[in-house]
């Protein structure tokens, strides 16, 4: 078994001067040895870790100058490691409108305060723009003195994309919502409104701050109307929709107005029920137009049962269907 050994070879003089040999003091270093080999293959297993790792990873010195650059960073900058190395990062990368805070939060790390999470934008060589996830850690040598900083990176660029188209989607969604041509609310799992657009504050005359947070059906529907509301909804924040289902809003003023309603749970992103979306049909005229018609059937009614005339009426099988007073 081989022994590593450091030695140090002193020469060996009798008591007359002359030298008669040569003493050898040594440490077995064995370990020692076999540690160093173990640590160097550890920085090479590192060092291949960090250049082929799939984020951008990044670092720089106390003067703010690369000195590390993985093949990630490469690609998505469209930068070589031979194009950046020993270049001031922030001067020379970084987006004028972005220069101070990435500065400061290099700095930051530089004086040991590190910082996760920070969005900022990297532009490509050709121009493009790169939305990047950055934490940035303090690097010390083996003395724990501060050598530099260790950025690693995500690219975020398509998930900053899919959330503006997102985010676009949900305002066309609020500004469809808001200016319906029906009236449209909600209310949260507490039964408090937290939607009210327009064409509800029209046709109630409350407006929307006179509402919101405020609980519906307890404000807002007549009494003997409270509990067939309030079970609509909460069959709603069970998840079971209702259509079709009427009853009467009272408005500011004390006018009924008579709503068609169809009542659907909310769901968060998550998958959450966190309240009910009430979208409603005001069917006012409708009913006063039914009451009318019934009305006007009961007074032909009676006005053929009373004719001073006599009146039948049969089917289309020549049965009789119809036989006044007069008859």
């Amino acid at each position: 078994r081989p022994v590593e050994v450091l030695l140090n070879a002193t020469p060996r003089i009798d008591s007359s001067g002359k030298l008669v040999g040569v003493v050898g003091v040594g440490q077995d270093i064995t370990e020692k040895k076999q540690a160093e080999v173990e640590l160097t293959r550890v920085a090479a297993d590192l060092r291949k870790l960090i250049d082929t790792a799939n984020a951008p990873i990044f670092g720089i010195d106390t003067k703010g100058r690369v000195n590390e650059w993985n093949q990630k960073a490469a690609e998505i900058t469209k930068r070589t490691k031979d194009e950046v190395m020993g270049h001031d990062l922030v001067a020379e990368f970084i987006s004028a409108d972005f220069r101070d805070s990435v500065r400061r939060v290099l700095d930051n790390a530089l004086n040991g305060q590190e910082t996760a999470n920070f969005e900022f934008p990297l532009y490509t060589k050709t121009g493009e723009r790169v939305e990047v996830l950055l934490n940035a850690t303090t690097r010390r040598d083996a003395n724990g003195n501060v050598t530099g900083v260790v950025g690693v990176g995500q690219d975020i660029t398509e998930r900053k994309i899919a959330e503006k188209q997102s985010e676009t989607i949900a305002n066309d969604l609020i500004k469809l919502i808001d200016t319906a041509n029906a009236p449209i609310f909600g209310i949260d799992t507490e039964g408090r409104v937290n939607e009210w657009n327009q064409k509800a504050a029209e046709i109630t005359g409350f407006g929307k701050d006179e509402v919101m947070g405020r609980d519906l059906v307890a404000e807002f529907i007549t009494g003997e109307f409270k509990s067939s509301v309030k079970a609509v909804f909460d069959n709603a924040l069970l998840g079971e929709n209702t259509a079709n289902f009427e009853f009467p809003l009272y408005t500011k003023a004390g006018r009924p107005v008579e709503v068609l309603l169809n009542a659907t749970p909310r769901i968060d992103s998550y998958g959450k029920l966190v309240g009910v979306v009430g979208v409603g049909q005001d069917i006012t005229e409708k009913k006063r137009a039914e009451i009318g018609l019934t009305r006007m059937a009961a007074d032909l009614r009676k006005l053929i049962d009373t004719a001073n005339a006599p009146i039948f009426g049969i089917d289309t099988h020549g049965h009789v269907n119809e036989w006044n007073q007069k008859a």
